[in-house]
C-alpha cells in the first residue's frame, strides 16, 4: 500500500511488481534489436549535433536508464533523434565552434536546461501544452527538418564541406564546394546510401521469400546499417583510404559515459534558453505522440505529466554524463515495439549493450567514414519528410495548409528555431482570428419534428416576425463585437421582425465582454420594439447569468428548448 502513491511518479513501481521471465525474454530480444540499430545511429546523430560521436552513445546510456524508471511507455526508445540533434546544432553552432570545449560544454547546458523545464512542466502538470502544437504544422515542421538534415549530409557523401543552418546556405555551400568533391568518399557514401534505403525496403521480402522466419529476418533488416558500417571501416582500412582524403571517425574514448557538469555561466544560460524551450517542446510533442500511438495498440495508458518527468530526468541524465538533449525517437520506438518490447525494462538491457558497445567496441569504428554515418542519417530522416499534407491541410483546411507551408518555407529558409516559432505563433494566431468569427446560423424548424437547421442548409419552416440563431462556439471578448453586427445586420431594414432568439447548446461560457454585448444587443433591440429571447442555455452558463442583470432587464424570455419558443411565440404571433 505504501508503494503505491508513490508509484504514480515512479512507475518502475508499478510495472516492476509484475514482472516476470516471458516479459524478461521479450524484453532481451528487443533490447538485442534495438542495440545493433543504436550504435550505428547514435553515431550519426552526434555527427549531425556537430558534437563527438562518443556522445550520441553516451547520450543512449543513462538517459534511457532514467526514462525506463519514471516513464510512463512500455514501447518508447529515448535518445538522440535526428530533429533534436538539428535544432542542437543550430543553438549552439552561433556560439561555439563545432568540436571545441566550448560547443561539448554547451550541449551539456543545452540538454540541462532542457530536462529541467521538462521537469518542470511535469511537476507543474503542465502536459496539456502539447495540444497548442498542431499536427500540420508539428508535420511541416518535421518534413522542413528532414530535408536540412539530409541536405546537411550531402556534403559527407561528396567528401566536401558544408555550412550553414538554412536550404540556401548549404546549397550555397554545396555547389561551392563541389570542385573539391573526393571521388572515393562518393564511392563509399553513394553504394551505401542505395544499399541502405534497399535494406530498409526489400531485405525483408527477400529473406521471408527464401525461407527466413519473421523474427530472424526483422533481426536481419535493423541490422542492415551494422552491415554497411562493417564493409565500408574495412574497405577504408585494407586499401588505406583515410590517407586519399576519406573522412573517418577516428579515435572514440573507450570508456563508459563520464561525469560531466554544464557550463553554467549566465551569459551562455540566457542564450540558450531560449533554443532550450523549443527543443523541450518539439521534443515532448514528438515523444508523446509516438507513446500514445504505440500504447494505444495495446490498450496502455500514457499519462503526458509523467513523460514530461520522465523526459527531464533523461535529459538532466545527458547533461551530466556527457551527452546532449534526447527525446523518443520515432524509429527506435517502433522497431522495440516491434522487437516485442513488454516493459521499459527493454530500453535498461538496451543501455546495459551500448555500455558494453562503449566500452568494447569503440576501437572498432576507428576506420568508420563518415560518408556512412552521412547515408545512415540521410535514409533515417527521409522516411520523415512527408510533402503530403500539403495536399491533405489545402482540401480540408486553407488556413491549416498556410500555417503548414509558412513552417516549411520559413524553416528550409531562416532554420529550424524561426520555423517551428513561426509555426506555432501562426497558430495560434489563426486559432485566435478562427474564435473571433464563431460560426452563427440563422435556423428554422424540420418539418415535422422538433429540429431546426440552418435555413442555407436544408428546408425549414420559418416565420417572418421570428428570426431564431444558433450560436456555435462559447462568447468572449475576441467574439462578442461579431455577434452583435450580425444581430444588428440582420434585424436592420427587416420590420416585420418582432423577436430574437439566440440559441445557446454549444456556448459553454460567456465572458463579461460577451455579458455586456449582450445586454447592448437586448437594449438595442428594445429600443426597436423588438424582444430578445435566449434558448437551451446549459445549466453553468445559466448559473452565471443569473449573477448579473442581463435576465432582470431581459426585454423577452428564457426558453428551456428552441421548439418551445418557437410554439410560444409564433402562437402568440398570430
Amino acid at each position: 500500500m505504501t508503494l503505491r502513491p508513490l508509484s504514480r511518479y515512479i512507475p518502475v513501481l508499478d510495472w516492476g511488481r509484475s514482472y516476470n521471465g516471458n516479459a524478461l525474454s521479450n524484453d532481451l530480444i528487443a533490447a538485442v534489436i534495438v542495440t545493433i540499430m543504436l550504435v550505428p545511429q547514435s553515431l550519426a546523430y552526434a555527427l549531425l549535433a556537430g558534437l563527438p560521436p562518443e556522445a550520441g552513445i553516451y547520450a543512449s546510456i543513462v538517459p534511457i536508464i532514467l526514462y525506463a524508471i519514471f516513464g510512463t511507455s512500455r514501447a518508447l526508445a529515448v535518445g538522440p533523434v535526428a530533429v533534436v540533434s538539428l535544432m542542437t546544432a543550430a543553438a549552439i553552432g552561433n556560439i561555439a565552434e563545432a568540436g571545441t570545449m566550448g560547443y561539448a560544454a554547451a550541449a551539456l547546458t543545452l540538454a540541462f536546461l532542457s530536462g529541467a523545464m521538462l521537469l518542470t512542466m511535469g511537476i507543474l502538470r503542465l502536459g496539456f501544452i502539447a495540444n497548442f502544437l498542431s499536427h500540420p504544422v508539428i508535420a511541416g515542421f518535421i518534413t522542413a527538418s528532414g530535408i536540412l538534415i539530409a541536405s546537411s549530409q550531402i556534403g559527407h557523401i561528396l567528401g566536401v564541406k558544408t555550412e550553414g543552418h538554412t536550404l540556401p546556405e548549404i546549397l550555397g555551400s554545396l555547389v561551392h564546394g563541389l570542385g573539391s568533391t573526393n571521388w572515393i568518399t562518393v564511392a563509399i557514401g553513394v553504394p551505401a546510401t542505395a544499399f541502405l534505403f534497399w535494406v530498409r525496403k526489400g531485405l525483408k521480402p527477400l529473406l521471408r521469400s527464401k525461407g527466413v522466419g519473421p523474427r530472424l529476418a526483422d533481426v536481419l533488416t535493423k541490422a542492415g546499417p551494422v552491415a554497411a558500417v562493417v564493409v565500408t571501416t574495412l574497405a577504408v582500412w585494407a586499401f588505406g583510404l583515410a590517407d586519399k582524403g576519406v573522412k573517418i571517425v577516428g579515435d572514440v574514448p573507450q570508456s563508459l559515459p563520464p561525469l560531466t557538469i554544464p557550463d553554467f555561466s549566465p551569459s551562455l544560460v540566457m542564450q540558450l534558453l531560449v533554443p532550450a524551450l523549443l527543443i523541450s517542446v518539439i521534443g515532448f510533442v514528438e515523444s508523446i505522440s509516438v507513446a500514445q500511438t504505440l500504447a494505444a495498440k495495446k490498450r496502455q495508458r500514457i499519462d503526458p505529466d509523467q513523460e514530461l518527468i520522465g523526459l527531464g530526468a533523461a535529459n538532466l541524465g545527458a547533461a551530466f554524463t556527457g551527452g546532449y538533449p534526447v527525446t523518443g525517437g520515432f524509429a527506435r520506438s517502433v522497431v522495440n515495439f516491434d522487437a516485442g518490447a513488454e516493459t521499459p525494462a527493454a530500453g535498461a538491457f538496451t543501455a546495459i549493450g551500448l555500455a558494453i558497445a562503449a566500452v568494447a567496441l569503440t576501437p572498432l569504428v576507428f576506420f568508420l567514414p563518415k560518408a556512412t554515418l552521412a547515408a545512415t542519417i540521410i535514409v533515417a530522416v527521409l522516411s520523415l519528410v512527408d510533402f503530403s499534407i500539403l495536399k491533405r491541410s489545402w482540401t480540408y483546411s486553407k488556413d491549416d495548409f498556410i500555417a503548414v507551408l509558412a513552417t516549411i518555407l520559413l524553416t528550409l529558409t531562416l532554420g529550424v528555431e524561426t520555423g517551428v516559432s513561426a509555426g506555432v505563433l501562426l497558430s495560434l494566431v489563426l486559432h485566435i482570428y478562427k474564435t473571433t468569427r464563431p460560426h452563427i446560423a440563422e435556423v428554422g424548424l424540420v418539418e415535422g419534428s422538433e429540429h431546426f437547421r440552418n435555413i442555407l442548409r436544408h428546408p425549414v419552416k420559418t416565420d417572418p416576425a421570428l428570426l431564431s440563431v444558433r450560436i456555435d462556439q462559447s462568447l468572449y471578448f475576441a467574439n462578442a463585437r461579431f455577434l452583435e453586427d450580425f444581430i444588428y445586420k440582420r434585424v436592420m431594414g427587416h420590420s416585420e421582425i418582432k423577436d430574437v432568439v439566440l440559441m445557446f447548446p454549444a456556448v459553454n461560457e460567456v465572458d463579461l465582454s460577451a455579458l455586456e454585448s449582450l445586454e447592448a444587443i437586448n437594449s438595442r433591440l428594445k429600443d426597436v420594439g423588438i424582444r430578445l429571447h435566449l434558448s437551451e442555455v446549459k445549466g453553468p452558463v445559466m448559473d452565471r447569468l443569473k449573477r448579473s442583470h442581463l435576465l432582470q432587464e431581459l426585454s423577452g424570455e428564457v426558453f428551456l428548448s428552441q421548439y418551445d419558443a418557437w410554439r410560444r411565440l409564433t402562437k402568440a404571433d398570430g
